[in-house]
Order: C-alpha cells, then sequence, then structure tokens
C-alpha cells in the first residue's frame, strides 16, 4: 500500500509565507486523497501497489489502460507532494552553491535570472497546475509547466524544484494572489534538498 509520508517540520514551520491551516488541508487533506484513491485503483494489482510511485509513473505504459489515468492524476498528485514537502523548509539558505548554482548560470545566465524565468512558469500555468525545473532525457536543465497533477516523471524527466500552484497551495492566505504566493514561496525554498536532487542525477 501506498501511504502519505510525514511532514518534514511541524505544519506551522513555513510561516509566515505558507500558513500552518494551509499546510493542514494541504498535507492532511488533499495530499492524504491521493493516495486513497491510488490505492483503491491499484487494490487488485498487487505488483503495483508494492512498486515504488515514482517506478510506476517512470513505466507508465505497464499500467492497465482502465485505471491508467487514475494513476496518472492520483499517482502523480502523491509523487509530486511527496517531492514537494522536501524541497521546501523552515529558514533555509538564501540561495543554491557549488554545482547546481554553476548550472543555473550557465542555463540561465544568472541565479536571479533563473528565479525570474521559473516564477513566469509558475505565473503562466492557466488554471492548476505545478511549474518544474527538471533534468531533461538530454540531460540539461529546463524549466516546464504540468497541467494538473502530470508528474515530470511521466516523460522520463527527473524534477529538481518545483512549485504546486493549484488554487489549494495558497487560496485560504493569499485568495487570488498566485503572485503574492511565487514570491513568498521562494523564503521557504530548501536549497540544500535541490542541490542533493540535482546532484543524485
Amino acid at each position: 500500500m501506498h501511504k502519505l509520508p510525514d511532514l518534514p517540520y511541524p505544519f506551522d514551520a513555513l510561516e509566515p509565507y505558507i500558513d500552518k491551516k494551509t499546510m493542514e488541508l494541504h498535507h492532511g487533506k488533499h495530499h492524504a486523497g491521493y493516495v486513497e484513491k491510488l490505492n483503491l485503483a491499484l487494490e487488485n494489482n498487487k505488483e503495483l501497489l508494492e512498486k515504488d510511485i515514482e517506478g510506476i509513473l517512470r513505466d507508465i505504459k505497464s499500467v492497465p489502460e482502465e485505471i491508467r489515468q487514475t494513476v496518472v492524476n492520483s499517482g502523480g498528485g502523491h509523487a509530486n507532494h511527496s517531492f514537494f514537502w522536501k524541497i521546501m523548509g523552515p529558514k533555509p539558505k538564501a540561495g543554491p552553491e557549488g554545482k547546481l548554482f554553476e548550472a543555473l548560470k550557465s542555463e540561465f545566465g544568472s541565479f536571479d535570472n533563473f528565479q525570474e524565468k521559473f516564477t513566469e512558469k509558475a505565473l503562466g500555468v492557466f488554471g492548476a497546475g505545478w511549474a518544474f525545473l527538471i533534468i531533461n532525457k538530454d540531460n540539461k536543465l529546463e524549466l516546464t509547466r504540468q497541467s494538473f497533477q502530470n508528474s515530470p516523471l511521466l516523460y522520463g524527466n527527473m524534477p529538481i524544484l518545483g512549485i504546486d500552484v493549484w488554487e489549494h497551495a495558497y487560496y485560504l492566505k493569499y485568495q487570488n494572489r498566485r503572485a503574492d504566493y511565487v514570491k513568498a514561496w521562494w523564503n521557504v525554498v530548501n536549497w540544500q534538498e535541490v542541490e542533493k536532487n540535482y546532484e543524485g542525477v
């Protein structure tokens, strides 16, 4: 059975940028709901129940067609959120260092320019979805948007950094002001974890 992971910090740890109530609902209701629906979809498939969600999404064509879209939706939601909690944290350092910093500078011209382009991606998502920094199949850094809960893993890409721009991620505090949420979110990015994601590929 797939399980809801614990948050790596208290629900109020990202205050004032992301409020406690939003984190409680986002993790305990939305993410938990994806896990529940994923397990229901896979309840008759012991092999997939025992496989990690990242492996399932990377090999999505092996999932029976009658449950495939549910696995894309709910499994993607589970994978994306499990990833999302880890790349945030209280009192993180101001930016990346080492290999990731150099790679971002090489690809985007500067770290500031990367932040600007990433923010544009996040604000450019129509409706519900995510913005990601990925390592693509050509082993290059790239910015991408994903609709709904589609995971970069479905397309053979590896997420390094990502932001949830579904309204449930910010509406209680920011209402319809997605730009304010994205600006605030930069203050909780756990760059140490993002560096590990990059160097672990």
